[in-house]
């Protein structure tokens, strides 16, 4: 059985995480920690996990985390990751890192969009982008994994048989994404409000948001040139869900045949990836609460 801790186990990601590996058969859940709510169970924060997992959530002391882990998932805010994956590394342990801390391997880029230092920059050329529909045997031998953004999942799948192939244009890309309330994080904010959001959209980040750099830096690895993304994300009054419209000049002319037997080709063992029948547009409902693209 793989040992697996979580730093941060009680925000939604973490949450949805220990639901993940509960139901995974080689796993067994070893630490939950939480600052907000060390020392409570996480069944009574959430009761969906009653009779499944019964855990008392415990402070983040990482040495004691490091020894009982043989892989620790890290689902912090930003900024927070890096001493805690510096650490398992060091001793040898596997991380996961849910947030952004690993997924850009320029420091002053990083530095550029989220405003911190990034204490262990040697980190950044060891770390794994964690997307397993291009990066699937470096991840099975990283150290670190850099969980993939939300938006970046959804548009870098959905150009990446493009790009790779040469038939899109740099500077084209033109990205519109929508996303569901829970994108946010637990805590509340006047942009989550019920009253604010519900029944209402709006876009935000337009002057530039934080996954455009990540967006860029991996459908330019893909391209093997530097690409450039107009990228444009919307609050949606939807609890969870991500539906991204993605345009692009081509740099020939190809059919719509030509187009899905790409795509097919390339997700042919993506088995997380769905490639819809001709006519058909995807609902954010057929991939609730499923690790389905």
């Amino acid at each position: 059985m793989i040992r697996a801790s979580i730093i941060g186990a009680t925000g939604y990601t973490g949450a949805e995480l220990v639901r993940l590996l509960y139901g995974h058969d080689a796993v067994e859940l070893s630490i939950l920690s939480s600052r907000s709510s060390a020392g409570e169970d996480i069944a009574d924060i959430y009761p969906s996990l009653r009779h499944c997992v019964t855990h008392i959530l415990e402070e983040q002391d990482i040495e004691k985390i490091v020894k009982n882990s043989d892989v620790i998932f890290i689902c912090l805010p930003h900024g927070h990751a890096v001493a805690a994956a510096a650490k398992a590394y060091g001793a040898g342990t596997k991380v996961i890192d849910l947030g952004a801390d690993f997924r850009l391997k320029d420091p002053s880029v990083y530095r550029q969009w989220y405003g911190v230092e990034h204490l262990h920059p040697e980190l950044l050329d060891i770390a794994v982008y964690g997307l397993p529909e291009i990066y699937r045997s470096e991840i099975e031998e990283a150290r670190i994994v850099a969980n993939p953004g939300c938006y970046p999942t959804s548009i870098i799948l959905g150009m990446a048989p493009l790009v790779q192939e040469g038939l899109v244009k740099p500077g084209t890309i033109i990205a519109d994404s929508k996303s569901g309330v829970s994108g946010a994080g637990k805590t509340a904010s006047d942009k989550t409000h019920f009253v604010n959001c519900n029944e209402n959209i709006n876009a935000y980040g337009v002057s530039g948001h934080r996954h455009r750099p990540e967006i860029e830096q991996e459908l330019g690895f893909l391209a093997g040139e530097r690409l450039r993304v107009s990228f444009t994300p919307h609050l949606m009054p939807i609890t969870r869900g991500i539906l991204s419209t993605v345009y692009a000049d081509l740099t020939e002319d190809i059919t719509e045949e030509q187009v899905r037997e790409l795509y097919a080709d390339v997700y042919a063992d993506a088995q997380f990836v769905r490639i819809l029948a001709p006519g058909i547009w995807p609902h954010t409902r057929w991939v609730y609460g499923s690790n389905f693209c």
